[in-house]
């Protein structure tokens, strides 16, 4: 969080998190094209050529009053892929809120694990922990065949019982709903701090 008390503004910033190809890339665009562009500022998305994100995506939201300042939402994407480790820890700097998307087709939780891991350790890099952190899960892909019901997908990844939200990001399900639930989180937290 960073406040400037001359322009009454506070800037929060909120990853998406979670394996290679679980959809955080999918949400932002989703999000960028339903959100009136008069509270948005532009997508930037740095690729690969095989379409993947090589940094980050990031999208800035304005939206709403916290105690009479402006908040500015900076939502942000992390690569995936393993080799992109440090790329992860130097997103994840000044972290005010997580979303983790994962990804429910029943092959993939192994990543889903790995992920959720790295993301605690890089928190704890931060002096933060997923058990004191705004932070919720959402179970994206539901469309595909051969995933775990919510049941699983909870017992298997829900231990700290955060917010959940089932999505399928590339038709839009469940991608707003999921951006209001952290917003709102957030938000909370940051009431409590200032």
């Amino acid at each position: 969080m960073f406040i400037n008390w001359a322009q009454k503004e506070i800037n929060l910033k909120i990853v998406y998190y979670g394996p290679g190809l679980s959809g955080k890339t999918t949400n932002l665009e989703h999000i960028y094209n339903r959100i009136d562009p008069s509270v948005r500022g532009d997508l930037i998305a740095l690729k690969t050529k095989e379409e993947r994100t090589l940094y980050f995506d990031f999208l800035q939201l304005e939206i709403g009053k916290i105690k009479e300042m402006r908040p500015k939402f900076n939502l942000y994407t992390i690569p995936g892929q393993i080799y992109y480790a440090q790329s992860r820890r130097i997103i994840l700097r000044g972290v005010d809120g997580v979303v983790f998307v994962a990804d429910s087709q029943k092959h993939r939780m192994l990543e889903n694990l790995d992920s959720l891991l790295d993301l605690e350790e890089n928190l704890i890099g931060e002096g933060k922990t997923l058990e004191s952190f705004p932070w919720i899960l959402q179970y994206n892909k539901r469309d595909l065949p051969m995933v775990f019901n919510r049941n699983e997908l909870e017992k298997k990844l829900n231990f700290l019982k955060v917010p959940a939200i089932e999505a399928v990001a590339t038709d839009g399900t469940g991608v707003v709903e999921t951006l209001k639930l952290i917003i709102n989180k957030v938000i909370g937290h940051v009431q409590q701090t200032i």
